[in-house]
């Protein structure tokens, strides 16, 4: 007797390398993936030998400025620290409801390009905590079809501001979700470290994970990323703690980063690059040479740290492109870190997809018998063409229902044994 499951996608092909696979799909997880499974879906969907991925994953972002780019003037410079000061005079005129229309607009942008899961940071530094309240409304209408992870994050600096740190717990009691934190932002070096002292013991005192913006400077002393790692082994966070940006390190000396990339490994710190954003606003006081500005990812990768890619901001104070497209963010990652090997561009891949996964500590995700059916159909054969031609997303699933999808958008050459022929597929 053939048995009949809610979906089942033939044809794929998975981001492991295995061609010709069917995914079966019921009550909203993946119940069965082989070859020509013996199943009979309600809905059954043609793969073509199409790439069949998990979701996208960002693991960095600022919700609650994006699409702001503009307000309340645009940012001359293009600098990191115009952008810090723009934010400061947009925060007074903010209202929720503005916050949250922008925000539920990105949400839509995310979504139809496959990109599902979500960590944001949202600035506890206003006193009326507006952005908290504004993100946390969008997370309770997003769930069904997006997962937005908030990080409480001291934009200001939380000693230098002084309500900083009560806001901070103020947001933490309102349901944010992960202690951030801006040590390189303090007044002084020596309170950079208390910041994170502080910040590490306030996370471990709740049971909550950490994400601090560290080192994100040119300035190869900016070393707040040792002291991360350290707190992060005394207090026991170990697999709970990210460093993001780490922009310092790119100009830091060999022989010192000798020393901390084994400390970042056994502390289990993962590090998060943020490549639109860091070759954008670092080597701003470089003439040339110009320095690239983003982290060690290939350094990083080879001692055994954890390292995903975030997009950071999509037209607001500090960039003024973007479109919530992670494999844009995967494509200038490879670029600026020189990624250019098989495995390494495939890591590039896994930096948008599973290794955020891991970092933001969800469950059930990826392409497995059991795990939810959060699924992105792309129109390119393997996770290198995806970056390569940004690949369209022919169907976005979402605990088994399709929840977006586009006509095929690529050209595509097709050699079988006769001249390549162009196949043009336009999208109205």
């Amino acid at each position: 007797m053939e048995v009949t499951v809610d979906t089942v996608i033939r044809n794929a092909s998975l981001a492991d390398g295995q061609r010709g696979v069917d995914v079966a799909v019921a009550a909203g997880r993946i119940t069965a993936i082989g070859p020509a499974l013996p199943l009979r879906g309600a809905q059954e969907i043609d793969a073509r030998g199409d790439l069949l991925s998990a979701p996208f994953v960002d693991a960095h972002f600022h919700m609650d400025a994006t699409l702001s780019y503009g307000l309340p003037r645009v940012n001359a410079s293009g600098t990191l620290l115009e952008g810090i000061a723009l934010w400061a005079e947009l925060k007074p005129q903010l209202t929720q409801q503005a916050l949250i229309e922008r925000a539920l607009q990105y949400c839509d942008w995310a979504v139809a390009r496959g990109l599902l899961v979500i960590r944001s940071h949202v600035d506890v530094c206003d006193d009326r905590l507006l952005a908290v309240e504004a993100l946390l409304e969008v997370q309770r209408q997003v769930a069904p079809y997006l997962d937005l992870q908030l990080v409480a994050f001291p934009q200001d600096g939380v000693l230098r501001s002084t309500t900083a740190l009560a806001n901070l717990r103020r947001a933490l009691d309102m349901g944010v979700e992960v202690v951030g934190g801006i040590p390189h932002f303090e007044r002084t070096m020596a309170d950079g470290a208390t910041s994170v002292r502080l910040l590490c013991e306030l996370a471990a005192e709740r049971g909550l994970m950490v994400d601090m913006h560290c080192d994100e400077s040119d300035d190869p002393l900016s070393r707040h990323i040792e002291t991360l790692a350290y707190e992060t082994q005394r207090l026991g966070l170990q697999g709970r703690v990210a460093g993001s940006h780490l922009t310092s390190m790119h100009s830091m000396d060999n022989y010192y980063v000798s020393k901390l990339l084994p400390l970042i490994r056994e502390a289990g710190v993962a590090a998060i690059a943020n490549p639109l954003i860091n070759i954008t606003l670092q080597g701003r006081h470089d003439s040339y040479p110009k320095r690239r500005g983003m982290t060690r990812v290939p350094e990083l990768l080879a001692a055994g740290v954890e390292v995903a890619f975030g997009h950071d901001c999509v037209q607001d104070p500090w960039y003024s492109l973007g479109s919530g497209d992670m494999l844009e963010v995967a494509h200038m990652g490879l670029h600026v870190a020189q990624m250019t090997g098989q495995d390494a561009m495939r890591a590039c891949y896994q930096a948008v997809t599973s290794t955020p996964a891991r970092i933001l500590g969800l469950r059930d995700y990826g392409v497995a018998v059991g795990n939810h059916a959060d699924l992105v159909l792309l129109d390119a054969p393997d996770p290198v063409a995806a970056i390569r031609l940004r690949a369209a997303r022919r169907l976005v699933m979402r605990r088994g229902k399709v929840i977006a999808e586009a006509p095929p958008a690529v050209s595509r050459l097709h050699l079988a044994g006769r001249p390549a022929q162009v196949d043009f597929r336009l999208q109205r």
